[in-house]
């Protein structure tokens, strides 16, 4: 996992702009809000992209051998130290386990290193493999579930 900024190498960028469109399918972003949606183009991609930079720490998901990238993690640092995150993967690596694994790291991260007092993940009601994964590793549902969105939350 690497994160990503505006400054990004350009020739980095260039690449990703590409392969951005592959990841975010009409399958990947079927419960992600709607800005999601529509990433057809490297153009398209370039705004997505600086959006996601501008309104979190946006840590890009490659395979460990050839650094392809798989899927992005979004983390939201709110003023009181919560940890807002999301992710999604290529479709690709789906039922692989690389889901488990990559929040399970980043938990054991956080954990020895960052002073954030809580993460919490937001999860459509009709994502019920995201809310197994939170469940499974150690996240409480909250009760402030909005209509359409559970929240798990996992103190640290």
């Amino acid at each position: 996992m690497s994160e990503l900024s505006a400054d990004s190498a350009a020739s980095d960028r260039a690449e990703l702009l590409v392969e951005i469109p592959k990841i975010l399918t009409p399958a990947v972003v079927a419960y992600l809000p709607p800005h999601f949606s529509g990433i057809t183009s490297p153009e398209v991609a370039k705004v997505w992209l600086a959006r996601m930079c501008a309104e979190s720490h946006l840590l890009l998901i490659t395979t460990r051998i050839d650094k392809e990238p798989v899927g992005f993690l979004f983390v939201h640092v709110n003023q009181q130290q919560d940890a807002h995150i999301g992710f999604l993967l290529r479709e690709s690596c789906w039922r692989q386990g690389l889901a488990s694994e990559l929040l399970s790291g980043f938990i054991d991260q956080v954990r020895k290193g960052a002073s954030l007092s809580a993460l919490i993940g937001g999860v459509s009601l009709e994502n019920i493999q995201s809310q197994r994964l939170f469940e499974k590793l150690g996240f409480n549902k909250r009760l402030d579930a909005e209509m359409d969105t559970l929240f798990y939350e996992l103190v640290l």
